[in-house]
């Protein structure tokens, strides 16, 4: 949805191809600030206003869907139909993680069971609040600590490694909440019903 505000108040104006920058230059003081994205609608306002619409389409979706039966299909084919409209592509790490954990809601996880130690799995669901804050409050992390460096963005898209440095650690507590998810959900499991 954020993608999406930025690229409608670019107007009524046409994109200049498939790929574009939802943010004008400079940027955001974030990785990847100028929001990279690519859209199938030539057209910078209807392509904000699609991304913003999808954007709370999955937001509804997750929180009152996603359960269902093939609540995690429609989950994915919404983050396509998303990508395709401006959303961006960093949304899309989110959005891939999501669908993982959405397409094991209500399976049993007898391999977390059966491999990890009890203890292990214990630790695993205690990190599972943390990693799921660190994840949630990373971008305004990043945010801040772009003003405070004076970090800049290249429009052209080149890459710096105080970039790279920011930017991959909101993949790796996305990747580990997913990890933490499944040991505590394991845990809960075991607690309903012991004898499996």
């Amino acid at each position: 949805m954020e993608h999406g505000y930025f690229e409608a108040r670019h107007g009524n104006v046409a994109t200049p191809g498939t790929r574009i920058l939802a943010v004008a230059p400079p940027g955001l003081p974030f990785p990847f600030g100028h929001e990279p994205a690519m859209t199938l609608v030539h057209n910078f306002l209807v392509t904000g206003i699609l991304a913003m619409v999808f954007g709370l389409f999955i937001v509804i979706w997750a929180v009152c869907f996603v359960h269902r039966r093939y609540g995690a299909a429609a989950l994915f084919l919404l983050s396509i139909i998303l990508l395709l409209v401006g959303g961006g592509f960093g949304p899309m790490s989110l959005l891939i993680t999501a669908f993982i954990a959405a397409a094991w809601i209500g399976n049993p996880l007898g391999w977390w069971r059966a491999h990890l130690p009890a203890n292990f799995r214990r630790l695993l669901a205690v990190l599972w609040s943390w990693f799921f804050l660190a994840a949630l409050f990373w971008v305004p992390i990043e945010f801040a600590l772009g003003y405070i460096l004076g970090l800049k963005n290249d429009p052209n898209r080149s890459l710096t490694s105080l970039n790279l440095i920011l930017s991959y650690p909101l993949l790796l507590f996305f990747l580990l909440t997913l990890v933490t998810s499944f040991a505590r959900e394991a845990g809960r499991q075991v607690a309903l019903n012991p004898t499996t």
